[in-house]
């Protein structure tokens, strides 16, 4: 079942009966591993990875990560928070952290004021919610083992006399 997710992690579109020649099992058994695997939760969903610079839905999108300071609930400690936070559609991701901040936000707007407006009208208004800190992402270059720059440039700098 590792092997099979392994396999899967690095490339999803390989087919079960690809999947059974690399693990000498027979693709009834693959199959059977995947649906166990999605059904239990384990694989959530599949999806295409794309370079923001060239996907034309995200390249002019702007990404902001915020650092949040929060009062933990009574009962709930941060999960209730991170609840209310994770459901807003612009979030995309979302982390309990330590450290000096307690959750980091990964959301995504289509300009900087509607990232600004996000984070004053519905992210710090939320009871709970002690302060935020507020960066907006410049240019990805790798993420998730993902390179997106192009290695094949010659990166060497130049020689001046």
């Amino acid at each position: 079942m590792e092997e099979i997710l392994t396999l899967l992690k690095d490339n999803a579109r390989l087919s079960a009966e690809d999947i059974a020649a690399m693990t000498k099992k027979t693709a009834a058994e693959v199959k059977a591993a995947i649906k166990k695997l999605e059904d239990d939760g384990t694989i959530l969903k599949y999806s295409a990875i794309c370079n923001p610079e060239k996907d034309p839905d995200s390249k002019n999108k702007v990404q902001a990560v915020i650092q949040i300071q929060v009062t933990p609930e009574r009962e709930h400690g941060f999960d209730g928070i991170a609840d209310r936070i994770w459901r807003f559609p612009q979030v995309k991701s979302l982390y309990l952290m330590s450290g000096g901040y307690d959750l980091q936000v990964v959301i995504e707007g289509e300009s900087l004021q509607d990232v600004s407006l996000f984070v004053a009208r519905k992210l710090s208004t939320l009871e709970g919610v002690r302060s935020t800190k507020t960066t907006f992402v410049l240019k990805t270059y790798k993420e998730n083992e993902i390179v997106y720059v192009d290695e094949k440039k010659d990166r060497r700098e130049g020689v001046s006399a």
